[in-house]
């Protein structure tokens, strides 16, 4: 192993570099496991640490893009390997003198992910913010209802025009669940999370469902302007209960915690989890209700059966 190399890309903060070199930081755009940076020319890349502690990014808009800071410079400069370490010795102490970027034009330090990770977020960033979706419209959820306060820009579209509701945990975005018309899905080597709608301080219920169509059917169904909204993807995984404890932690005083699960065996198990995992937060203030649609039935087959909307 050349320990130079290994050094530059373990050492060298590529956000850093990359904010020296002229990218700003998107800070809308990041979170504790990615960084997305842009130029004024467009050109937008995605920022990670492997688990190696390696420095890696993703060019978003060319797939040939992408690697260590080895690579980031070699792209960027046409060098041989040569002048790759004349480049970077300096960032690790070199006689010359390197100006670096103000703090808060970069990153000073990125949660370490695996690699699938690293290729669902450049994915993510990938799509374009879901503005309307035909299938979703079939669905009862018009681009005026997708486009409202509490949804806009929390679906996404793919480059195959699947509806992409994006999960994220502790550490930021971590999968997403795929809808379109005959398919069901999840990000290949992604992880769930839980799916939200924005969130306003001054709500007084979270609506908790099985998918993302069925928490936007909730909401059609039911219109409530104090309402915030999350999905699980179906049952939970290991990192999901804690996930949800946190966030039925973060409601206000007598808040209500409103389970939409699916009734059927499986809507009903998972109803029963989320309402113990309610009562382990230890909110006595908190009113718990189950909201089930009939039998057999989950909230958008009640959407899709003419249920109009209802007072909450």
């Amino acid at each position: 192993m050349d320990e130079e190399l290994d050094d530059f890309k373990t050492h060298i903060n590529l956000s850093e570099y990359a904010a020296a070199q002229g990218y700003v930081l998107d800070r809308r755009a990041s979170s504790k496991n990615s960084v997305v940076m842009r130029t004024r020319a467009g050109e937008k890349i995605v920022i990670a640490r492997a688990e190696d502690r390696h420095w890696i990014y993703f060019s978003v808009q060319n797939d040939l893009d992408n690697g260590s800071i080895i690579d980031f410079v070699q792209k960027r400069r046409n060098c041989s390997l040569g002048g790759v370490r004349q480049e970077l010795r300096p960032w690790l102490g070199g006689a010359r003198h390197v100006v670096r970027p103000q703090p808060d034009l970069f990153a000073r330090e990125i949660a370490r992910i695996s690699r699938d990770r690293a290729r669902v977020l450049l994915e993510l960033a990938r799509m374009k913010p879901l503005l309307f979706h035909r299938y979703l419209e079939e669905r009862g959820l018009p681009a005026s209802f997708l486009n409202s306060p509490r949804f806009a820009g929390k679906l996404k579209v793919d480059s195959r025009s699947n509806a992409i509701f994006p999960h994220a945990d502790q550490e930021g975005p971590c999968g997403y669940e795929v809808k379109n018309r005959g398919f069901t899905g999840f990000a290949s080597g992604g992880e769930k999370g839980l799916w939200f709608s924005a969130a306003n301080s001054t709500d007084t219920a979270l609506v908790i469902a099985e998918s993302g169509i069925d928490a936007l059917s909730h909401a059609v169904l039911h219109p409530d302007d104090t309402a915030r909204y999350a999905s699980t993807g179906g049952s939970l995984n290991p990192t999901q209960p804690e996930l949800l404890r946190s966030a039925i932690g973060r409601m206000g005083p007598g808040s209500r915690i409103v389970i939409a699960t699916d009734n059927d065996p499986g809507g009903h198990a998972l109803a029963d989890r989320i309402e113990a995992l309610a009562r382990e937060t230890g909110r006595e203030d908190f009113v718990i209700c189950r909201d089930q649609p009939g039998e057999g039935q989950d909230w958008n087959d009640v959407l899709r059966a003419g249920g109009g909307p209802t007072s909450a």
